[in-house]
């Protein structure tokens, strides 16, 4: 703090020095807000999203990979994952939006976008992990 004419203290001009610990303690609180608005707003982005993929599931796949049919695998058989999985996942996005064996391209779906595709491809895995 600077000293006035009367020898009293006074507060910084703007910008002139250091903030204070009352002024530090004020900003890491503002800080600690924003970081938690923003990871809010990223987590429901996150569930949106998940809540899409699970839709698109329930709408085009599940009547396969809910019940293994024609070898499909089923979507929470943790097994069945394992052996696509292990050829990288970039490999069962592929196989995905292509079609593979008796799976057509995007499960049948032509309305699905690759990135749908592969949210999709990641709801399974994640149910199936």
């Amino acid at each position: 703090m600077a000293t006035d004419p009367g020898g009293q203290s006074a507060p910084n001009p703007v910008g002139c020095c250091r903030p204070n610990d009352e002024e530090r303690a004020m900003m890491n609180k503002y800080k600690l807000l924003a970081a938690l608005v923003l990871g809010a707003g990223t987590s429901l982005a996150g569930a949106a999203d998940n809540a899409k993929a699970e839709a698109a599931y329930k709408a085009t796949c599940m009547s396969c990979h809910g019940a293994g049919v024609l070898g499909a695998p089923k979507v929470g058989d943790k097994a069945a994952w394992k052996p696509r999985l292990a050829k990288g996942k970039a490999t069962v996005y592929t196989n995905a939006i292509n079609g593979f064996k008796m799976m057509p391209p995007r499960g049948g779906n032509p309305a699905l976008k690759d990135d749908e595709v592969k949210a999709v491809v990641d709801f399974m895995v994640a149910k199936s992990s």
